[in-house]
This record gives structure tokens, sequence and C-alpha cells, in this order.
């Protein structure tokens, strides 16, 4: 089924870069511009603004069942760099699987390894403890799906913050002392997201809105629009299981490579190697053909340089680059899973022969 009106003979597979708005989230975002004003305004306008705003705080922090703080975004890269750059921490440790978003602020900090799956060694990380260290570890891996054992790392005392941009709305949120999330992964608008944070003291403020720790005019139409889109998702995951199995039987018949196959792995992203062919002449061949799928993380695949994950993973470059990702959203179907199937035989025979 497509979502696009203009192009209905395409078939988009790639909603783990971003997904389109839900109706509920459109319908929102259009009455909060109808009623828009300054939520810091002292007017009374202005303080109507606020109360919508603090309302929608709360929705969302009910709707993810958080009971900590919401710190509004613009979106979760804002919200890593907020938490990681301002952290009252020691040492700063991520795994080597992590989004460019949070490698890009912690330079110079120690990557734990990972298996062959991409999941961290829980007893590792209590190895390399320092004085309360901050972990930054994500939920769902955004290229592989991988979901990472949190619950399993003994944290003693340490700070552990978890990006769940692939996992808010979808899987229940971890036990983190600081989230990230981002509202167009599951069917809100772009350009909202949010830090969810246990305790204020952990991080520096730096004045502004958000009662001082992120400056700027909340954007209360897309914060009515995320709140609206938390509340109105539904637990599709099973279908999205009996989808991926069903992709996962077919690449594997067509002689493809599933990453992390054995792994726990969120049900709505996959990565498939299909040996003999480059990731750039797949994604080019899907595109020409209607379907829109991406080669590992959408805010690098523009460049498509090996994937960091893949490489930390242990894939040589050559198989790396013949990696693809394929992310289901609501909307995908059987019908939608067969197509691209069809298309990933054809190209894999005719590379074969």
């Amino acid at each position: 089924m497509s979502i696009f009106p203009l192009a209905a003979d395409r078939l988009y597979l790639d909603h783990a870069a971003t997904t389109p708005m839900l109706p509920a989230a459109q319908a929102a975002m259009v009455a909060g511009m109808g009623s828009w004003a300054n939520p810091s305004s002292p007017h009374a306008d202005g303080r109507a603004a606020r109360a919508m705003l603090e309302d929608a705080r709360r929705r969302i922090g009910a709707a993810l069942g958080w009971s900590g703080h919401v710190i509004f975004t613009s979106g979760a890269s804002e919200a890593i760099a907020i938490a990681l750059g301002r952290a009252k921490a020691g040492a700063i440790l991520t795994s080597a699987v992590e989004h460019d978003a949070v490698l890009r602020v912690t330079k110079g900090a120690d990557r734990l390894a990972v298996d062959g799956d991409g999941r961290i060694d829980p007893v590792a990380v209590v190895a390399e403890q320092s004085a309360k260290p901050l972990f930054a570890v994500q939920h769902v891996n955004n290229e592989t799906g991988v979901i990472q054992p949190l619950d399993r790392i003994d944290r003693d005392g340490a700070i552990l913050f978890a990006d769940c941009a692939q996992s808010a709305g979808k899987l229940p949120l971890p036990d983190a002392d600081m989230i990230a999330i981002s509202a167009h992964k599951f069917g809100g608008p772009p350009g909202i997201g949010a830090l969810l944070i246990r305790d204020l003291t952990l991080i520096e403020p730096s004045g502004g809105q958000e009662q001082g720790y992120r400056a700027g005019t909340e954007n209360l139409p897309a914060v009515l629009a995320m709140a609206a889109a938390l509340e109105a998702r539904e637990d599709w995951l099973p279908q999205a299981a009996a989808l991926r199995t069903r992709l996962d039987a077919g690449v594997e018949a067509a002689g493809g490579e599933i990453v992390a196959r054995d792994a726990e792995r969120l049900p709505t992203i996959a990565s498939y190697r299909m040996p003999g062919v480059s990731a750039r002449a797949q994604l080019i061949q899907f595109d020409m053909a209607g379907i829109s799928v991406s080669a590992g993380s959408a805010c690098s695949s523009g460049s498509l340089k090996t994937s960091h994950v893949l490489t930390a993973m242990g894939w040589d470059d050559e198989a790396a680059a013949q990696v693809v990702r394929v992310s289901f959203g609501p909307q995908t179907g059987e019908a939608d899973v067969d197509r691209f199937l069809a298309a990933w035989t054809a190209m894999a025979d005719k590379a074969r022969r």
C-alpha cells in the first residue's frame, strides 16, 4: 500500500528513516496551528498555550509510562546532544554500534565492543566501570533492529542513557536515567522530540525555556501532534513479526544473508546482504522498481560509506557494502513483502547468472 497519493505505484519500506504522520497527529497539529500563541507569553493567550503544552507533556509521559521529566527538543539528535554534552558524570562509555548522533558528541569516549550480533557484553560493561560513568547505549539499533539487553547491565550507580528513537512507541521504555525520543519515528511530525530524564540535576542547565534546560520557543503544534501520535498508536508488532518472518525466509531462499539473524530484533527492522551486488546498485534498482529502502542509517546512507555498525560486528568491507535495510510501518502488508521479494529474487538471480 502506498503512503504517497502522488506516487501510488511506489512501495515505501524505509519507515526506520521516517514514518508518515498518523491522521490523529496531523489533525492535532492543524488544530494547534489554529490556536497558536507563545507558551512563554504572560498574557491570556500565552497562558492558554502554556496549559496546552503542559497537558501534552503529561499525556506524553503517560503514553510512554514515564514518570520523570519531559524536556521538549527538536528531535532525538538534540536530546542526545543535551544529555551527553551537559551530563554531570565522569567518563562516557558507548557501544561501538551507536547512531552517528551519539558518536559525534562523544569523540574520544571509550567504545564498548559488541559480539557478532551487535550486542554489548554486560559483564564487560561492569568490568570497565569507573567513578559514576555514563553509559550511552541504543535500545534498538537503527540499522539491524537488534535489541540491546539493557536490563542485564549492572549499572552499580552509573548513569544510563538510552537512545530510544527506534523503540519509543513500539516497545516499553527501558529502565534508564535519560532517554531520547523522536516523534517522526512513531507517526508524529519531524522536528520534535524529547529528552526524558528522571532527575534534572543529572545535566547542567543552559537557561531559556523548558525549565532552563533548552532554549527556544516551544513548538506547541508539533508537541500536540507528538502526544496525539503516541496516544493513537496500536500494537502492530505481531503483524510486523509475521511479515518479517516471511521476508527473512524469502531472502534466505533467494541466497541472501540476514544480518544478526539469531538475535532478538525489533520486528519492524531488518538488514539483508545480497552477495555480489553492492548496496548502491541495489538501491538504484529497487528505486527504479518503485521500492524505497535504504543502506544503513538514513543519516549516512547518502554517502553510502561502509557501515560502522557492521564493521563493529565483524563484517568485512566487501560484505558490509552489500547490505540494505528494510523497515515496516503500520500500513505494510503481505503483498508489499511479496513485491519486495520478487524484486530481490530477480536481482539476486541476475547477479548469479
